[in-house]
């Protein structure tokens, strides 16, 4: 039978079922997981295709949320849009993706379009955050969930994770395979992960487990592998009087793998000449060569959170702002390995510490 004939009716016969459960099995609510299987058998067997526009207009609801992101080429956020799309997908929704560039008033004016009805909610990753995108997003008429810093005290739902700290464990690991003089190669000081990201390098890097041992920082204007090699480029031919520099740390796995290539350029061999960690473990990162030493932030778990929190306010729960926190971690891979035995290293830091 064509889908344009199929109808509900005749999927809740060939359920077996009632209307209102078959109805309710589609939608990925109210229903038993046998049922749901139950009702989607039948409504593929009769190529049903559930009609759309006429459910929003029944129900006052387009069924599409939007996720906003500065780039969407960034692979970090396909594996946050993959895991948002499993969520809200059994619900009925779509995942409507788009670009807010890389200024606040570009994602200011996102947020203030929403009023023209073409989602019922939206997820937005900003790069950039002011009190001007802060109110709007306060002032929406539809939910908005941020992924990016907690804005408790704005009273908005976000979901955050902590780069700082994961910054400080990409340091530690390199300091604990006996790396001295680490480089940084960071984006935008102005972008809540550049400044998020130095904080973290500059405490590692005064911490006593790294004191007399050397490291800079240099900046690119991008988070992009471009502006990776760009920057890395000049980190790696400068001449310390350390000497140079056996490890780089960089803010994001493109920026990484721009270092990568940098190094190749300059004769250096990674991991063993220089080790470079990069962070976000996406599966770019896991699969080049060699595999990159990256600090995960939950990418996946983040982007599910973000779901669930807005489909829970279309579903109209109501109550205070809901912060969620999801916790960094480092991920050891090929383009890190010790220069010496971590024993070895010890007495040599202490040594160096006491002078």
């Amino acid at each position: 039978m064509s889908s344009s004939r199929a109808t509900l009716i005749q999927v809740a016969e060939r359920a077996g079922v009632s209307l209102a459960s078959t109805s309710r099995a589609l939608h990925g609510t109210g229903a038993s997981s046998a049922m749901v299987e139950r009702v989607r058998a039948a409504a593929a067997e009769l190529g049903y295709s559930p009609d759309a526009i006429g459910r929003s207009l029944r129900m006052k609801r387009t069924f599409q949320v939007a996720f906003a992101v500065a780039d969407i080429g960034n692979p970090v956020y396909v594996e946050m849009l993959t895991a948002i799309h499993e969520v809200l997908a059994p619900h009925g929704y779509r995942v409507v993706v788009m670009s807010t560039g890389h200024t606040v008033a570009s994602t200011v004016d996102l947020v203030r379009s929403l009023g023209s009805g073409f989602v019922d909610g939206l997820i937005v990753s900003p790069l950039r955050t002011d009190d001007v995108l802060v109110e709007a997003i306060k002032e929406a008429p539809v939910p908005v969930v941020v992924i990016g810093r907690s804005l408790e005290r704005q009273g908005i739902d976000s979901v955050s994770t902590d780069s700082t700290a994961g910054i400080g464990q990409a340091v530690a690991h390199l300091v604990e395979i006996g790396r001295r003089r680490i480089g940084f190669v960071n984006g935008p000081l102005d972008t809540t992960p550049g400044a998020a990201r130095q904080r973290g390098f500059d405490a590692a890097t005064s911490a006593p487990l790294f004191a007399g041992d050397h490291a800079e920082t240099e900046r690119a204007d991008d988070f992009t592998v471009a502006a990776g090699l760009d920057a890395a480029r000049r980190l790696l031919s400068r001449d310390p009087a350390a000497g140079p520099f056996d490890a780089v740390v960089a803010a994001n796995d493109l920026l990484a793998i721009g270092v990568i290539r940098a190094a190749g350029e300059l004769g250096l061999s990674v991991p063993r000449d220089v080790a470079v960690t990069g962070m976000d473990d996406t599966e770019i990162g896991r699969v080049f060569q060699p595999s990159l030493t990256s600090v995960s932030l939950g990418s996946s778990e983040r982007g599910r959170a973000a779901a669930q929190l807005v489909l829970d306010r279309v579903g109209d729960v109501v109550g205070p702002a809901q912060q969620i926190a999801i916790g960094p971690h480092l991920a050891v891979r090929e383009s890190t390995t010790p220069l010496v035995e971590p024993a070895e290293t010890l007495p040599a830091s202490k040594e160096k510490s006491a002078r």
